[in-house]
Parts: C-alpha cells; sequence; structure tokens
C-alpha cells in the first residue's frame, strides 16, 4: 500500500490544494509533497492531523473500498469548487460561535433550497 497516493487521492477528490492541509495541520506543503510522492512515511499522529483535515477518519485510509460513494465529494462545477474553497479560507479566519453561526446558516439555506 502506498499511503501516500491514497492521501492524494482523497485530497483530489475533496478539491484540496496541499496548501490547505498546510494551513489546517501546520504540516509544510514540502513534507505533504514528500509523503503523497513516496519518499517519507507519516506517522499515525500525522496521519490523524491530516485526516481530520480533510474530514474523514483515519481507518479510511487503509479501509479496501476507500473511495466509496460516501467519503467522495460530489462532482461540481469549477465556479461552485472556487465559492467553496473561498468558503473554507474565509472561514478559518472566523471565531467558533461565529462558524457556529455560519454553519447554521447554510442549513438553514439548504432546509430551503431543498424544498
Amino acid at each position: 500500500m502506498q499511503i501516500g497516493a491514497v492521501i492524494r487521492e482523497f485530497r483530489q477528490s475533496k478539491g484540496m490544494s496541499q496548501g490547505d492541509i498546510e494551513k489546517q495541520t501546520g504540516l509544510l506543503r514540502c513534507y505533504l509533497s514528500r509523503v503523497e510522492n513516496g519518499h517519507t512515511v507519516p506517522s499515525l499522529d500525522t496521519l490523524a492531523k491530516i485526516a481530520d483535515a480533510m474530514d474523514i477518519p483515519v481507518a479510511q485510509f487503509f479501509s479496501e473500498g476507500r473511495m466509496s460513494s460516501e467519503t467522495t465529494a460530489p462532482k461540481m462545477a469549477d465556479d461552485e469548487l472556487r465559492f467553496m474553497n473561498q468558503i473554507r479560507r474565509y472561514s478559518m479566519n472566523l471565531n467558533e460561535s461565529d462558524r457556529k453561526l455560519l454553519l447554521t446558516m447554510v442549513r438553514k439555506f439548504a432546509s430551503t433550497a431543498s424544498k
């Protein structure tokens, strides 16, 4: 098993860059590149940080059906992907109560859009 290739597969399926992972984990982008290219094997602690940044369980890296429909992000158009990345970048600067407020608003929008 090439854990670096699996990490890259998940990261790309989530529409994330190595820079996004770097911002959320504090792991250097050059380190993430070395992991993804198979030059470095991360510790379990490091894997946990990477999995947390991608909002997936660590065990998902090792499961046979890694890219099941439950774990892959829905396919989005380029403009939708850019919008989601902007929301992620801006929300990183929010405090916890503002994040909760934003999440509540998004849930409300989503529930009214599906009606």
